[in-house]
């Protein structure tokens, strides 16, 4: 499951849908709390941005309106994903999946649908209503050419996630590449230097990096001679970043990915190489969006099909009373659960003074099972921490359920709160929360791509406990949400 989502039933016209919504005008000025929902459409009808406003006092939405497109030529950009805002909320940017094709054994590309299209990011302002502006030029990156060569190849790989860092400074991609897998990609995460590396690497899973400045986009090449991201031998399924200062130390980023199938071990990809699935792999990101791979990554997580990853830094401002954890949502035969990993920057019960000297990541354990794994319903999508990095909410898409947990600051545990979790629509595939209150977080919402609505939820700040809101009515399918 993902969230590439598919529909039977056409789309909802605007007057029909105002029927069931608080409000379908726009208002005169910036309201102060806005949501923004992506739909995907049903038979080949539009992708749209749907916006909203927030009332703070109690949760609901109005309907600002829907009329900002996620492509411009309807249907050529495959299903939108993701959207993210910048810090101010001033500008929004929409990953769009592409249209992928299957690789032939002569190197030909058979599309699943249209044509091949390569993924696109659209970007878009913040009217002054709170609605969005018209799509701006939309970027790829899939591309690989020399530098200073302009890069206007296509390639039919397929988008999966995207990820802002806190301060607005880059925008991270993960792309899974063209299928079938090639065997060619590298052994470890590399950009491309070399011509033979041009058409080795084209097509194998990726990270991209954008600086953001306004709308505009610039892909940071992760090579000096080629214009390239940096090619993965594992697919990505989920990506989040964190900025920290450690001990002693200066101010890092770090960029954490999980991965779900390897396709290419060291020494190469030719068998019976071993093979090491399931995986959680950590870049540092440069002060010019440069990654680098840390030493000991990827690590092996002892649980299968990773399905979300999210970095929490639990110290408090100037001090080291807490952590920095890596929280991964794992899909097993059966259901799904969440699983702690602690960045070791102090020695403590989790990391020992050689893994500190080391920067490991290692699991969190509990006595007597030496596992601290939390149920998390089936497949657990994603999820989100409110500002003062003490509560943990997820979703289950397959079990539609928000969940809600307690982090323990110092260890990195999670305890379920009461209730323990509450009811989405059908099938959840994006959670959003937004820090109304003092920046404290104060409503969660999450998009239901089956049951066409949004779930709202308001928290109790002081203990993180949920209570249900009245869902609010969205056009058909919608997927990626983001709030401010």
């Amino acid at each position: 499951m993902s969230k590439k989502i598919t529909g039977v039933v056409a789309l909802v016209g605007m007057c029909v849908l105002s029927l069931f919504l608080l409000n379908c005008g726009s208002s005169s000025s910036r309201p102060s709390g806005l949501l923004y929902v992506l739909t995907q459409g049903v038979n080949g009808g539009p992708s749209n941005i749907s916006s909203f406003s927030m009332n703070l006092n109690n949760g609901a939405l109005s309907l600002i309106n829907f009329n900002a497109t996620t492509c411009v030529t309807s249907g050529a950009c495959g299903a939108p994903l993701e959207i993210a805002l910048d810090p101010a909320g001033a500008n929004a940017f929409v990953l769009n999946q592409g249209i992928p094709c299957i690789v032939q054994a002569d190197g030909t590309c058979v599309p699943t649908n249209n044509a091949p299209i390569a993924p696109s990011i659209y970007s878009y302002g913040a009217n002054s209503d709170g609605s969005l502006s018209a799509a701006g030029t939309p970027v790829s990156w899939t591309c690989v050419s020399p530098n200073g060569t302009a890069c206007t190849t296509d390639y039919p790989d397929t988008a999966t996630a995207m990820v802002m860092d806190a301060g607005g400074q880059f925008l991270f991609v993960i792309d899974q590449g063209v299928f079938p897998r090639l065997l060619t990609c590298p052994g470890v995460a590399a950009p491309v230097t070399t011509v033979q590396q041009a058409s080795a690497y084209t097509g194998c899973p990726s990270i991209s990096v954008f600086a953001v400045k306004g709308t505009t986009l610039t892909l940071v090449s992760q090579s000096l001679t080629y214009q390239s991201p940096l090619f993965l031998s594992k697919l990505p399924s989920a990506l989040s970043v964190i900025t920290f200062t450690p001990p002693g130390g200066s101010l890092q980023e770090l960029l954490f990915l999980t991965n779900n199938l390897d396709i290419c071990s060291p020494p190469g990809c030719i068998p019976p190489s071993p093979h090491n699935d399931n995986t959680l792999s950590v870049y540092a990101v440069s002060a010019t969006g440069q990654l680098s791979e840390q030493p000991n990554s990827p690590y092996s997580i002892a649980a299968p099909n990773p399905v979300s990853v999210m970095a929490v830094n639990t110290n408090p401002p100037g001090q080291n009373a807490g952590g920095v954890f890596v929280f991964v949502g794992n899909q097993g035969s059966q259901t799904g659960a969440i699983n702690p990993f602690q960045l070791c920057t102090v020695q403590n019960a989790n990391c020992t003074q050689t893994e500190v000297q080391q920067n490991l990541v290692v699991p969190v354990t509990c006595a007597p099972a030496n596992s601290c794994s939390v149920g998390a319903g089936t497949y657990p999508v994603g999820m989100v921490v409110d500002p003062t990095n003490n509560f943990l909410y997820s979703i289950a898409e397959l079990s539609s359920t928000v969940y809600a947990f307690r982090i323990n600051t110092q260890q990195g545990t999670l305890a379920g709160l009461s209730p323990p979790n509450l009811q989405t629509g059908t099938q959840p595939v994006s959670i959003a929360l937004h820090p109304s209150v003092n920046n404290t977080g104060q409503f969660i919402y999450v998009s239901n791509s089956n049951s066409d609505n949004i779930s709202g939820y308001s928290l109790v700040t002081t203990t993180g406990t949920m209570s249900s809101l009245q869902p609010t009515i969205t056009p058909a399918a919608p997927s990626g949400i983001a709030a401010h």
